[in-house]
């Protein structure tokens, strides 16, 4: 293999040609990533998202990016409790932008790997390529229990098991004619599924632990890495592309990173404590719950839960559009991770700030050959 690492298969992407891809993770459920009753009020309309969406496409975004949620946080602001559903919110906005990727997510453990083929297939067609998927294995008891749809039973690993025999049955059902496939979770039995997509979809997953990370580099083009340090995201960048290699495939690592406008840095600090001082604890607890990440027996909080007392879900850089050009290239030059998912406490506002003043100073450090998508 020598020191060359495996090709990455190419999408249209900056990262194709060594430069840095950069969405915008949609805020299809109110609240956004802030938990705070002080934030810019999100109401997770589409007609928000639909602005947002076509910001994104005009200032020349990759890509955008929804979640799918099923149960919300609570607390004062019942955090996340209004969402859209994210592949027909995606459909529609991949109608209403003529450039950027649509990218939606899917819960293996809630769609049949057929459905599933046929929603990315659709997507594909109305996005004339654009398509891609971010594939969720399942993690929030609660969310899936209400409706039944917990697997008792089916352990973190197992869950992995059950996405691979998920994800190769799309696989074969967008290649093949029909397909046969007798598994342990799912079972196809001469299926069809037509039309076919016109270029492969794009493949992303958040499967940093050892097994998700095999099933990541196995299967997917892409990973969403946890940690805003540049140190941190080195070596899991690292480790995910080696693990990614030995499987003979190249691997996009990327991150998320929420961004603070303030007309002075000194603004943006004073914004940000603002957000803390409005901290809904009622949605941190629930959010902590659902991640498992409290400890009621013993009342105690961990690291992570004290860290979101700050308000922001993500990493985050505060600043003027200089200090966040600053701070983010420092972060993609020392992490040497292949893209960003934006977050914004106000989409509308920050967006055409973004465009103007951060993106041409990101994309010139950072260049990329490409102009035309794979596809076309």
């Amino acid at each position: 293999m020598g020191n060359t690492p495996p090709a990455m298969d190419p999408f249209g992407l900056p990262s194709d040609t060594g430069g840095k891809d950069l969405g915008v993770f949609m805020p299809i459920a109110n609240g956004g990533w802030i938990l705070s009753k002080n934030a810019p009020r999100l109401d997770g309309s589409y007609d928000y998202n639909r602005k947002v969406a076509k910001l994104a496409d005009e200032i020349g975004l990759d890509f955008i990016m929804s979640m799918a949620k099923y149960r919300g946080y609570g607390g004062e602001t019942e955090h996340w409790r209004y969402t859209l559903d994210a592949t027909a919110c995606m459909s529609a906005l991949a109608e209403a932008t003529s450039r950027v990727k649509v990218w939606t997510t899917v819960h293996t453990i809630l769609q049949n790997p057929a459905v599933t083929a046929k929603m990315i297939a659709t997507l594909d067609q109305i996005s004339h390529g654009r398509a891609g998927l971010n594939v969720v294995t399942g993690a929030y008891k609660g969310e899936f229990a209400q409706m039944g749809a917990w697997p008792e039973g089916v352990d973190h690993d197992a869950r992995y098991d059950l996405a691979t025999e998920w994800i190769q049955g799309i696989k074969a059902l967008w290649t093949q004619d029909s397909v046969t496939m007798k598994g342990k979770y799912f079972t196809l039995d001469d299926c069809m599924s037509d039309p076919k997509p016109s270029t492969r979809p794009f493949l992303v997953c958040a499967g940093t632990s050892k097994r998700g990370m095999e099933f990541t580099s196995q299967e997917m083009d892409a990973i969403f890495l946890s940690g805003g340090d540049a140190k941190e995201l080195y070596q899991a960048s690292r480790d995910a592309k080696e693990v990614a290699a030995r499987h003979g495939r190249g691997m996009r690592t990327y991150s998320m990173m929420t961004i603070l406008f303030g007309e002075t840095d000194e603004a943006a600090e004073r914004e940000a404590a603002y957000y803390r001082e409005g901290l809904d604890e009622g949605a941190l607890r629930g959010m902590m719950k659902a991640y498992g990440f409290l400890d009621a027996e013993i009342g105690k909080e961990n690291a992570f839960v004290q860290k979101s007392r700050s308000t922001f879900q993500t990493p985050h850089v505060l600043g003027t559009p200089k200090t966040v050009i600053e701070r983010l290239s420092d972060l993609l030059e020392e992490s040497q991770i292949d893209g960003l998912m934006l977050i914004f406490p106000d989409y509308i506002k920050s967006l055409p700030i973004f465009g103007a003043e951060v993106l041409p100073a990101l994309r010139e450090r950072f260049p990329s050959v490409v102009t035309e998508p794979a596809h076309a």
